[in-house]
Parts: structure tokens; sequence; C-alpha cells
């Protein structure tokens, strides 16, 4: 099963304030145990939403939207995506990884859509 971590955002992150190069260095051994582990498919950092764009569909219509966008809690300041055999195997995977920020902070873990959860169509 293939599933998306997601690290969310925090005002600290949203402000663009760089990890500490203690933390870089236990999210990199963290990366390590996952690659060996033949776990790791492909993650990144993202850069704060003040530089990012939202585009809204309205039917026809396109709107873009500049960042920054507000409800920093609910952003994501960068992702994972994993290959493990259940939820369970990413859960206690995500609890052995470094806090991501200074303070407190939440990682979100979601399943991604396989070809096989689609009828036939």
């Amino acid at each position: 099963m293939r599933v998306m971590i997601l690290v969310k955002a925090t005002a600290e992150s949203e402000a663009g304030m760089m990890p500490s190069s203690d933390l870089l260095k236990a999210m990199g051994k963290f990366n390590q145990d996952l690659l060996a582990a033949a776990i790791l498919l492909a993650g990144d950092g993202l850069h704060p939403s003040s530089k990012g764009k939202r585009v809204a569909f309205d039917g026809q219509d396109r709107t873009v939207i500049d960042g920054p966008f507000s409800a920093t809690n609910e952003l994501v300041a960068g992702y994972w995506i994993w290959q493990v055999r259940d939820m369970a195997e990413a859960v206690e995977w995500v609890k052995r990884c470094p806090n991501p920020m200074p303070g407190p902070s939440e990682i979100e873990i979601r399943p991604l859509y396989e070809l096989s959860d689609f009828a036939p169509a």
C-alpha cells in the first residue's frame, strides 16, 4: 500500500524558518532508514505558502489566488510517499520520525488510491 505522509505547517515553517542543523541531520538519518527498509519512494520539503498559488475552479472559470494562505494548521510543509504493508506500519514509522518542527507539530498519513480501488470502466 502506498501512503502520503503530510508534514503539517506551523507558524515557523510558514515564516520560512529553516530547520536546525541537528534536525537536518536527524531527518537525513531517518530518510536513510526509510531507504534501507525499501519504504521511501519520494519526499521533499515545501516552501511557505507565501511563495505558492492556488487555482480556484468554478465551471469554466479559473481564478488564481496568490499565497500566503490562512489556516496554517491545514497547510503542508513537506511530504513523503511510502510503500508500506498497511496503515499500522506507516504509523510505526511516523512515530519514529524526529519532530519536524521546533515546537508542537503534526504528521498526517493518507492512503493513495491504487488502480484496483476503481471499478472496471
